[in-house]
């Protein structure tokens, strides 16, 4: 058994997982690799790419089999389907394997997987694409970006062709890992020495002091810079949370939906170990993400509760200088770091979050001190979700928009932040697609 083909049986397994029993490809991946670490880093990375590209181009894909298959990609037996995906995948855009290796080995898998008998309709089907794939044309945009129909209809009405276009093409390009510094834990010098000598490619955001971006390691636990403490997994445009809340010594601060706890611990590191964060979330298994990541923050005014977001705590009434709703949603804005959910998402779905955060706000808004502030954020770029919410909250509530212009530097400047929210947008700015709004409670309400 070579090690190409090991690497090949790890990423149909994978694939498999994720495609056909509908599992989530983020985990399924990352437990693939905590499997298999005695792989070196060169496989494993062929492995993420595999898995990852073929789950963001599956449209893309099937579009393509379709048109050179006799038998449609929905009427093949699970295994075939899933061979010819990954390897019409690395056809179309992995330059370094040879078409003859990927057609070969697509064969050799077959054969494996007790399907001696389609091993000619594999390699007919692939030989026939291999020779075809510079005359393939797309038929519209939810196939050129992989995107269903209705995304693309929905975003193209909301934000214009050219702007989706942009959007979408974002998803489709790698992402590097984005951290945030700990500066309670660490100065900047020491960490960038940390992770330089640990052979990281460091490259620093321009935009925000405490966000770096990390290429060409390992693993991220081998690190003695996250083992420290010193850096914490966020995106850009969450960390602006933390810049947005901008909390005073001495605040306490509700986290309602805070796992895995990224914002908590920069609003806890921006405290200077004055105040307390409380993170809450819905069950144990959520507080113990957080938790990890408490202990290896170092922490001390910052703690975990299971605490349901839409049960009043009565305990909490009008206790917090800040509250930090960052709610579910249809995470439309990170389809680049999870690329499933484009094809979990339905109308009806994110009807149904929108309709579910407007619950949680009517819940947390009143542990809110008047005075006090509340941010709200979400992962995506769906105005329903997001403006509509914020309209629907201020109708609703004793809050008044916080004037947010200046907040996150000038370059990021939108003309709606004197309106107390911003909607970031992949591909235009650099970041994920990300919304935040902030209120403040008007004194004398309860």
């Amino acid at each position: 058994m070579t090690k190409d083909t090991d690497s090949r049986e790890i990423t149909l397994d994978i694939l498999m997982e994720i495609l056909e029993r509908g599992n989530y490809s983020h985990l399924v991946l990352r437990q693939a690799l905590n499997k298999y670490q005695y792989l070196d880093k060169m496989e494993r990375s062929f492995i993420s790419r595999i898995s990852d590209g073929t789950v963001e181009y599956l449209l893309q894909i099937d579009y393509v089999i379709n048109s050179f298959s006799s038998v449609k990609v929905k009427k093949m037996k699970p295994v075939i389907r899933t061979i010819l995906r990954m390897s019409v995948y690395q056809l179309l855009y992995m330059d370094r394997v040879p078409d003859s290796a990927v057609c070969n080995e697509a064969v050799k898998l077959a054969v494996k997987r007790k399907f001696s008998g389609l091993k000619g309709f594999v390699n007919g089907v692939l030989r026939n694409i291999s020779r075809n794939k510079e005359s393939i044309s797309w038929p519209d945009d939810s196939i050129r970006y992989s995107m269903p129909s209705w995304i693309v209809s929905m975003w193209q009405e909301t934000y214009g062709k050219e702007t989706a276009g942009i959007m979408m093409e974002s998803f489709l390009k790698s992402s590097v890992t984005t951290v945030r510094c700990n500066f309670a834990r660490a100065g900047k010098e020491e960490i960038l020495q940390s992770l330089e000598h640990q052979g990281v490619k460091v490259s620093q955001s321009g935009i925000s002091d405490g966000i770096l971006y990390l290429e060409q390691y390992d693993y991220l636990e081998s690190l003695e810079a996250f083992q420290k403490g010193y850096i914490q997994v966020q995106d850009l445009s969450s960390s602006f949370v933390g810049e947005i809340a901008d909390p005073k010594k001495g605040d306490f601060c509700i986290d309602v939906c805070g796992a895995p706890g990224g914002k908590s611990l920069h609003i806890a590191d921006k405290l200077q170990g004055t105040g307390m964060v409380e993170v809450r979330d819905l069950n144990d298994r959520k507080i113990a993400m957080v938790q990890e990541n408490m202990e290896r923050s170092g922490f001390q005014n910052i703690r975990a509760k299971v605490q349901d977001a839409l049960v009043l705590d009565q305990d909490s009434i009008e206790k917090a200088d800040i509250v930090i709703a960052d709610l579910p949603c249809s995470g439309l804005g990170i389809i680049g770091r999870k690329p499933d959910i484009k094809y979990r998402m339905t109308w009806e779905e994110l009807k149904s979050l929108a309709a579910l955060q407007r619950e949680i706000l009517s819940v947390v808004q009143s542990y809110v001190k008047p005075g006090g502030k509340l941010i709200f954020s979400t992962c995506t770029i769906d105005k329903m979700e997001n403006e509509d919410n914020v309209k629907w909250f201020l109708e609703q509530f004793p809050f008044d928009s916080i004037n947010l212009e200046g907040k996150l530097g000038r370059e990021l400047d939108s003309p709606t932040m004197k309106h107390g929210y911003i909607q970031l947008l992949p591909g235009i700015h650099p970041c994920d697609g990300f919304f935040i709004a902030a209120f403040q409670k008007k004194a004398g309400f309860n």
